[in-house]
């Protein structure tokens, strides 16, 4: 009998472990609507990334945030570059999809000692949460958050100083891949894997004896934007702290990255600061950082527009096409494959100088070949990178073997899909719901725009007929289109072009 009702309890507590891992129902009146005449294929390709990403929502015991947004990888183990990503589309979802909470799976594990059942696989990966944080803050202007982050716990404050005193070799209190960033004088000493850009051909035969660009470019980021939301919270002496971190890391840049002959920012050599010469998209990282004066960004746009660097039909190879290893055929990983994430970067970067023509037009054709494979490669699915040359998934080279990268990989790969449908394409490239305002850059024709557009308390759907535009709200807000403002009442409002 002992035996028996021992069982029967097993059996209850697994039912009810299942009954708790339920989600709630994947609900579309929780997410804007996009509508897309002109090309419904990609609207098409917007649900299926959210249904992806959906099914990739997470819940387990013995970590310090559940559920949360899982990178399609491994159960049982999360990347800090991944999910600074994935935040980057949940933000049009947040009922729905946990991104900002995510982080706190790093940020108490890493900064507050925590135990987890999780592994973080690579603790010294790409250090963005502030400008995460700040692109999320814009669309929910909860000032109680960012009091929290930084005045109380000083999440980002002090996981800027962990990343900086980081060692090759040092072991953390949790499971994780082997660390390789070093801090040193003119900047960053780093790994492919670590940087995640595992079989970049950067540093070529020198990988380890270069200094980084994206990672001294990713701690200015951040001390750029600890400084802002620093302001925003009245934190009158972090935001001045950080400014002048902020400043010596941009001198640093301009400095010793800079290459004026080629007009682009490089790895260096630790030794005599020479070049090495393998032009990536990670050098977009030092444009989204706001360090090239308008010049140094004028010759950074070349680049994005070239079709043998990083324009094109097929945008954003990880490695220019005039590069002795760009791998033109398969893709071979970080050896040419598009990625998303670094495609999305980039794109947000032209935008901080302004070159919203070539950010839309990349962004428009990186958005046609993720479609093309949907629509003609099997499975239909949203995948891991894609090939540079053709609509397909992107291959590994092993030797003689091929591998097609993973599927299902929204993760990251949504945001192309999402976020950069919603602010490329349609144009809606800005919201801010502390100013309440949207701008649109209003450049098509035809039937389009989006429903359910959620920010702050805001509601509102924003659809253009031709010149005609009708905008439903909740609330009042500014809208500008094409640099023109218009004062959006509640209710239905009409406005002609």
């Amino acid at each position: 009998m002992k035996i028996f009702n021992l069982i029967i309890l097993i059996l209850l507590s697994l039912f009810a472990s299942n009954v708790n891992a339920q989600k709630t129902p994947f609900n579309k009146d929780l997410i804007p609507q996009p509508v897309f005449e002109e090309k419904p294929e990609l609207v098409d390709l917007y649900w299926k990334a959210w249904e992806l990403a959906y099914n990739h929502i997470r819940e387990q015991e013995g970590i310090f945030q559940s559920p949360y947004m899982d990178e399609a990888l491994w159960d049982d183990t999360i990347w800090i570059w991944d999910t600074e990503f994935m935040v980057l589309f949940c933000k049009y979802a947040p009922e729905l999809f946990p991104g900002i909470e995510s982080l706190n799976n790093f940020y108490e594990s890493i900064l507050n000692s925590k135990s987890s059942s999780l592994k973080i696989q690579h603790p010294d990966n790409p250090p963005f949460f502030a400008w995460v944080e700040s692109d999320y803050y814009n669309f929910t202007n909860d000032k109680s958050h960012l009091i929290t982050l930084i005045k109380e716990n000083q999440f980002l404050q002090r996981h800027y100083d962990w990343f900086e005193s980081l060692k090759p070799g040092m072991k953390l209190h949790f499971n994780h891949a082997g660390i390789l960033l070093e801090k040193k004088e003119k900047g960053y000493k780093w790994g492919g894997i670590q940087s995640g850009m595992d079989n970049t051909p950067r540093g070529r035969k020198k990988q380890h004896q270069i200094l980084w660009v994206d990672a001294l470019a990713q701690q200015a980021l951040s001390a750029l934007y600890i400084s802002r939301l620093a302001e925003l919270i009245k934190d009158k002496k972090t935001a001045l702290l950080f400014k002048k971190e902020y400043t010596k890391k941009r001198k640093l840049l301009n400095k010793y990255y800079w290459d004026k002959t080629d007009g682009f920012y490089y790895d260096i050599l630790e030794t005599d600061t020479s070049f090495v010469k393998v032009r990536t998209p990670a050098s977009y990282w030092v444009m989204l950082a706001e360090v090239p004066d308008k010049a140094q960004a004028k010759k950074l746009l070349e680049y994005a527009n070239d079709p043998m660097e990083f324009g094109g039909k097929y945008p954003w190879p990880t490695v220019s096409r005039r590069d002795k290893d760009f791998n033109d055929k398969y893709g071979d990983y970080w050896k040419g494959s598009i990625w998303v994430p670094t495609a999305y970067m980039a794109t947000k970067a032209l935008e901080k100088y302004g070159f919203y023509d070539v950010a839309d037009k990349n962004a428009y054709n990186l958005l046609l070949l993720m479609s093309e494979t949907y629509q003609t490669y099997q499975p239909a699915t949203i995948w891991e990178c894609y090939n540079p040359s053709k609509p397909e998934p992107s291959q590994r080279v092993y030797g003689s073997n091929l591998e097609v990268v993973r599927p299902d990989f929204c993760g990251w790969s949504a945001l192309a899909p999402i976020s950069m449908f919603i602010e490329n394409v349609l144009g809606f490239h800005y919201v801010n719901a502390q100013t309440k305002t949207v701008e649109w850059r209003k450049y098509r024709k035809g039937t389009y725009g989006i429903k359910n557009l959620r920010f702050g308390d805001v509601r509102t759907d924003i659809m253009a007929y031709n010149t005609h535009i009708e905008v439903v709200s909740n609330a009042e807000y500014i809208l500008k289109i094409n640099n023109v403002k218009h004062k959006i009442k509640e209710g239905i409002q009409h406005i002609k072009l």
